[in-house]
């Protein structure tokens, strides 16, 4: 148990190249699957259920009918307003997880990377760099701005138009497409349910893909990633076995 609180999913907080244990960002990845689950039903029902609430009791026939044979009623509707202030709260922890898991202090600040270091303690642990995986949440971070943007519309342009000093965003209504977001958490819903089901970090192969192409240099991973506690165990077996072996 001190060893978690020491170390987190970190092979060694000290290391020059850190390496953290992926079975804890699995175990991570399935407990922030709920944001984008939960994001997800909130946008089907901003962007494809109607906002409009008509009282059926006060419909009226006004006697006429429109080219299709249909009978025009007279009624009073009202729409509805959104408020995402829940929302907004729960995305802006989802931004936090995805920023505190980049460096080693930052970590300590998040409650889920402790649960889910503590409950991948008894599995064999599997290091893997942690340069993609910041890539990887940085992609997710891009996601969880873009859907904080589209629920606080009037916020983020006052911002722009404040530092541009001139009105480049309306404030009066959003000029974000709905289907942006819905897009967008869709594909952050099947990036995290292939992290956390099949182990496929889509971030980390792109971050790959760009090294392969010279975008970012980075250390090899099958030189950095060496499980010396395998190797020791090993020396320790060969010692034992010279030391029984006759003498001739």
């Amino acid at each position: 148990m001190l060893e978690v609180f020491k170390n987190l999913w970190f092979r060694d907080p000290k290391e020059e190249t850190l390496f953290i244990n992926d079975v804890a960002v699995r175990i991570r990845a399935g407990f922030l699957l709920f944001i984008p689950i939960y994001m997800s039903f909130t946008l089907y029902d901003a962007v494809f259920v109607s906002s409009w609430i008509v009282d059926g009791n006060t419909a009226v026939d006004s006697g006429d009918m429109d080219w299709d044979y249909h009978i025009i009623y007279h009624v009073d509707a009202i729409k509805r307003a959104y408020d995402y202030t829940f929302q907004t709260w729960v995305l802006f922890y989802g931004l936090f997880e995805m920023l505190a898991g980049m460096f080693v202090w930052s970590s300590r600040l998040s409650p889920i990377i402790l649960l889910s270091s503590f409950l991948a303690r008894h599995q064999k642990p599997v290091w893997k760099p942690l340069v993609p995986k910041r890539f990887a949440w940085g992609l997710g971070s891009t996601f969880i701005i873009v859907c904080l943007i589209f629920f606080n519309p009037e916020v983020f342009a006052h911002w722009v138009n404040a530092i541009w000093g001139s009105t480049l965003l309306p404030t009066t209504s959003n000029y974000m497409s709905p289907y942006i977001p819905v897009v967008l958490v869709w594909v952050c819903l099947g990036f995290m349910w292939l992290e956390t089901v099949l182990g496929f970090c889509v971030g980390c192969k792109i971050h790959a893909l760009l090294v392969w192409m010279g975008v970012f240099k980075e250390e090899c991973e099958a030189c950095n990633n060496i499980d010396w506690e395998e190797i020791a165990r090993k020396n320790k077996e060969r010692q034992a076995a010279e030391q029984q072996e006759p003498k001739s």
